[in-house]
């Protein structure tokens, strides 16, 4: 069984939900306390053991590229300001050479069809994707945990309230091996009251390279984009799929109220920022 070493991060998309702050900076560089989200997710998953990161970016995303380079003017001149401390944190952060990758989307054309703009990179191997927009720590040693005991394809899922499956892609839940199940079907936003389970896809997932080979007859799905959720479903006729069930919190910084919890739990476990910002926040709290 081959390990996983690569990591899609499917980076294109436009932001609209973040107007006017995603006009001229990508979504994914919005920051959660002082490191853009981007980072933290990339943080996560480098922790898990992935070692090559596949960017599928868009226009108007070449900050993102910047931001995992190296800025030699910047080492520079915090070199002649005595500032070790920033120094190091950068090269804490910083990649070695040829760890990252960056392909372009050229059509918003879905999720799918960010997903196969990795094939030529990615090659014939076992891979995760993440979506940057969910941070949900300790999802991808948790996930590639689940790989390894189980092997073929895996997808983090969480439970949502029955009344607000309509709003996802959910999962059948087949034989249960306690944190991981076997996932016996899928189904894309399913409409009120139909939904097989409230198990929901929450954005990590491991993939056979079979699926890029679907990828690239999948017809149009849901929103006349090509879907990732579709492709899964034909591989599930070929290869087994198992849920893992995420063992944590999950902030979508897609949304705002998202965005506004993870600055929050994100600063309060901070060793420097918490006491304060806790006393700040209770005291504005207080005054509502």
């Amino acid at each position: 069984m081959k390990r996983i070493r690569k990591a899609v991060l499917p980076v294109a998309g436009l932001g609209t939900r973040f107007l006017p702050a995603t006009k001229a900076v990508p979504k994914e560089m919005l920051c959660v306390v002082d490191r853009p989200v981007v980072q933290h997710v990339v943080d996560d998953a480098r922790a898990a053991g992935i070692e090559h990161f596949v960017f599928v970016t868009g226009r108007n995303k070449a900050v993102i590229e910047d931001h995992f380079d190296i800025a030699y003017e910047l080492n520079q001149t915090l070199e002649s300001r005595g500032k070790t401390k920033e120094l190091e944190a950068l090269a804490k952060d910083q990649f070695a050479a040829g760890r990252t990758s960056f392909t372009r989307q050229q059509e918003p054309l879905g999720l799918g069809h960010a997903v196969w703009c990795a094939r030529e990179i990615v090659g014939d191997e076992p891979f995760a994707v993440i979506l940057p927009d969910m941070l949900s720590r300790g999802s991808m040693a948790q996930m590639i945990a689940a790989y390894e005991k189980h092997g073929g394809n895996i997808i983090a899922v969480e439970e949502v309230p029955p009344d607000q499956t309509h709003q996802y892609g959910i999962v059948s839940v087949g034989q249960e091996f306690g944190q991981t199940f076997e996932i016996t079907g899928m189904v894309e936003k399913p409409p009120k009251g139909t939904a097989p389970s409230n198990y929901i896809i929450s954005g990590r997932y491991i993939l056979q390279p079979e699926i890029f080979d679907l990828l690239s007859t999948q017809e149009r799905g849901a929103g006349n984009e090509i879907q990732l959720t579709d492709s899964m479903i034909r591989l599930m006729n070929d290869q087994p799929f198992f849920g893992m069930k995420y063992q944590g919190r999950t902030y979508d910084t897609g949304s705002k109220i998202g965005f506004l919890m993870a600055n929050v739990a994100y600063a309060l476990e901070r060793e420097d920022l918490g006491p304060d910002f806790r006393r700040e926040l209770e005291a504005l709290l207080r005054q509502k």
